[in-house]
């Protein structure tokens, strides 16, 4: 039996007559980190919103825990809050403050009280650094602040795996370590995370398995040391040297 949580198979996707995706196939196995690279406009995060159902597939399957989801069998919000996301980004609600974000969905979707809300929310506040900023609204806080928030936000649903699309992306350079530094714990402590990113040093030491995609497919998958050290496809070699020597 596989130990896969999540199963893409043979997803493509088009919009209109552009294909972006094209059959894309990749596990992601409990408790493991995969990371997704590629230039911009490859398909990696059509490939995210794809998964997370926010966009439909053209063809192909999404299995989560060996069942489709694609097939309209299963509610979204609540495959959602099983599958989390984290967008660069970071859609949070203005006209609320830190912890009300943190709040809304758990009493939403999971029906949670208040009271129970509010005890999760702040739990995974206070995990990522956020406890003293409960009461500010977004527009209060800074980029890095606001993408720990929507981790926060998304670990209070009790993910199974949560799916990162560049999150780093967005934000000033100072503040790309401190998210960073709350991804490499979470992997530490074994949470299964799905990560589109551009910064190749967490994808080469967080990641158990590296996916590089180009133009709507996957070239070449493989463990870390492998695809950064000696990538058979040539194409993933000249995207690396591109981006690292950057």
């Amino acid at each position: 039996m596989s130990d896969a949580i999540l199963e893409v198979r043979h997803l493509s996707k088009s919009f209109g007559s552009n294909e972006v995706l094209r059959d894309i196939d990749f596990d992601v196995r409990q408790g493991d980190v995969t990371s997704i690279i590629g230039a911009s406009g490859s398909g990696k995060s059509t490939l995210l919103r794809c998964i997370n159902l926010l966009e439909t597939p053209t063809s192909g399957d999404v299995l989560f825990h060996g069942e489709s989801v694609v097939n309209g069998g299963v509610n979204p919000n609540k495959y959602r809050a099983k599958v989390g996301m984290v967008f660069q980004s970071f859609n949070l609600f203005e006209n609320m403050n830190v912890l009300k974000n943190c709040m809304v969905g758990q009493m939403k979707v999971l029906k949670r009280s208040s009271v129970e809300a509010r005890e999760n929310a702040m739990k995974y506040l206070e995990r990522v650094g956020m406890g003293p900023y409960i009461n500010a609204k977004p527009r209060q806080i800074s980029g890095g602040m606001k993408q720990r928030v929507a981790i926060a936000r998304a670990l209070a649903m009790d993910p199974e795996i949560l799916l990162f699309d560049e999150p780093t992306s967005a934000l000033d350079p100072e503040m790309v370590g401190e998210v960073l530094a709350v991804m490499r714990s979470l992997a530490e402590e074994g949470m299964t995370m799905l990560v589109v990113t551009h910064e190749m040093s967490f994808a080469r030491d967080v990641s158990a398995n590296v996916v590089f995609m180009k133009d709507g497919v996957i070239w070449e998958q493989g463990a870390p040391e492998r695809m950064f050290k000696t990538p058979e496809k040539q194409e993933t070699r000249d995207f690396l040297a591109r981006i690292i020597q950057a």
